[in-house]
């Protein structure tokens, strides 16, 4: 496979570059800048981007390029700090800047600015974010750019195939950014832009028939996307030999096990559904305390998990459905650990004592294209894109103590904010969208009756990653379909309310 390398120093917009790749139909991969040579020649490396970083090159300790990387016969396309560590690498100097740059800036373009720039506008703008520069280029280098306040804003070296801009082309601030990645990629490198899920498939599947051979894995399957998507994956490599282990702990919502079941109807796989509702419920009795909630259902898991778990003869791997960002995020660009085995998305954690090999067949997707082959593996669309739902389940939705009789409520009502979100086609608009029972009743009438019932509390979100959010405006008429028909369909409510705080202050979930 075609690849194309990252080297990690420490960017903020590392995964956008990524992104700007595999929008081209290019693979990729982020590594930190201390990967070996041994691991680099066992890919099929035809290009290598120098990632962006808030160290000072020329400062002790801070991440330097390993000057084998430039051995290898492929171009070498540095960003910013990937820049600035070329020239600090081959001869040129880097001080600081007396006036540091960041946001937009106008690029200007020499007459010598090569293949980089091809189809770029003489001036344009582009986005700067740095606080040293690149005052003495390397010998065999010319300067191809310059802004109004960086003498050196782009270099190259044709005849070795180098290059270095000291703007960051993957931002979509940067107005020819998309070209110069791209006349990168295809007029430098040569890439083919052929990468796609048909390519994936079958390079994954038959990777992991090698490293599994006769061996049974098992995979915690919730009902999520990631880990339907490992599990579809999955099973068309290994078909039966993938155990997926589906642990109902009374706290899902309504039709959770019978989508889970129908969604994958017809696959060569061993699906295990685990009723434990009864064991949850017994020790969440009396629990208030949202922290407590989690810690309980977290250890509950595992226990029931692994004890599952120990039924299985022959099983030598645990499945997970790690994402990319999650494997960036577990590095560092100064040669710090990598996470072994990611904190489980659906609890608190796997069993440590099971001695089982990880796989993550996941792990080189970002989250659309992780969706993307759900899809070309014939999982439902509604899976496929259905919003998050956070691994202590309802718990963490209902405030207070955690009932039969309250998870009903709570199942019925949410039920219908999501029937009526998707009728009004909003639903792919929403990051995330649910119900909240709250620790209160209040007063009412129905039916000329006097009520003191429930009041549930609909929130619904707009985000990217969930880092941040703000709430979405639903249409009037839309909320007030939902309201109504809670409060009529759904027996002990009587008081429906709209959540509309921003995370910060407030958070998505209410505990």
């Amino acid at each position: 496979m075609e690849t194309l390398l990252i080297i990690d120093f420490g960017s903020q917009y590392n995964q956008l570059i990524a992104r700007r790749a595999r929008e081209a139909k290019v693979y990729c991969e982020i590594v930190p800048p201390t990967v070996s040579l041994k691991e680099i020649r066992l890919k099929n490396v035809k290009g290598i981007i120098l990632s962006g970083g808030p160290a000072s090159v020329y400062k002790k300790d801070s991440p330097q390029l390993n000057p084998e990387f430039l051995a290898l016969g492929v171009p070498v396309l540095g960003i910013c700090y990937g820049m600035q560590a070329i020239t600090h690498l081959l001869g040129g100097r880097v001080r600081r800047a007396r006036q540091r740059e960041y946001g937009r800036a106008e690029l200007l373009l020499t007459p010598r600015s090569g293949k980089l720039f091809h189809g770029v506008a003489k001036k344009s703008v582009c986005w700067m974010s740095h606080g040293d520069y690149v005052s003495a280029i390397p010998a065999g280098f010319y300067k191809t750019a310059k802004t109004s306040s960086t003498h050196m804003a782009g270099f190259e070296n044709p005849t070795r195939r180098i290059y270095g801009v000291q703007f960051h082309p993957e931002v979509m601030h940067t107005a020819f950014g998309s070209r110069v990645i791209r006349n990168f990629l295809f007029s430098i490198c040569g890439f083919r832009g052929s990468w796609n899920m048909k390519n994936f498939i079958h390079d994954t599947t038959e990777r992991i028939r090698r490293q599994v051979g006769k061996s049974r894995v098992i995979l915690g399957l919730s009902g999520g996307v990631d880990s339907s998507v490992a599990a579809a994956l999955l099973a068309k490599s290994i078909g039966r030999q993938l155990v997926c282990i589906f642990v109902n702990n009374g706290l899902l919502r309504k039709n959770e096990v019978e989508g889970v079941r129908r969604a994958f109807k017809g696959r060569k796989l061993d699906l295990r559904v685990i009723h434990a509702e009864r064991i949850f419920l017994k020790k969440l009795k009396g629990v208030t305390d949202p922290e407590q909630k989690r810690r309980i259902i977290g250890h509950e898991f595992v226990y029931v998990f692994e004890r599952e778990a120990r039924k299985i003869k022959n099983a030598h791997y645990l499945a997970q459905g790690t994402l990319y960002p999650d494997v960036i995020e577990s590095r560092s660009a100064f040669g710090g650990p990598t996470a072994v085995i990611k904190t489980h998305h659906n609890v608190g954690g796997l069993p440590e004592k099971m001695d089982l090999k990880l796989i993550e067949p996941l792990k080189e997707l970002f989250k659309d294209e992780a969706r993307a082959l759900g899809r070309a593996l014939g999982l439902p669309k509604d899976l496929v894109w259905r919003h998050p739902f956070p691994g202590p389940g309802l718990a963490v939705r209902i405030l207070g103590e955690i009932t039969q009789e309250r998870l009903q409520i709570l199942r019925e009502a949410d039920l219908r904010f999501l029937e009526e979100i998707k009728k009004a086609g909003l639903y792919g608009k929403i990051w995330q969208a649910f119900a909240v029972l709250l620790p209160i009743k209040s007063v009412g009438v129905m039916g000329d009756e006097r009520t003191y019932e429930n009041v549930i509390a609909l929130r619904a979100v707009t985000s990217v990653d969930g880092m941040t959010a703000d709430w979405f405006e639903i249409p009037k008429k839309v909320l007030a379909h939902a309201s109504n028909r809670i409060i009529n369909e759904v027996k002990g409510v009587n008081r429906v309310v709209y959540d509309i705080s921003s995370k910060p202050p407030a958070t998505i979930e209410w505990e």
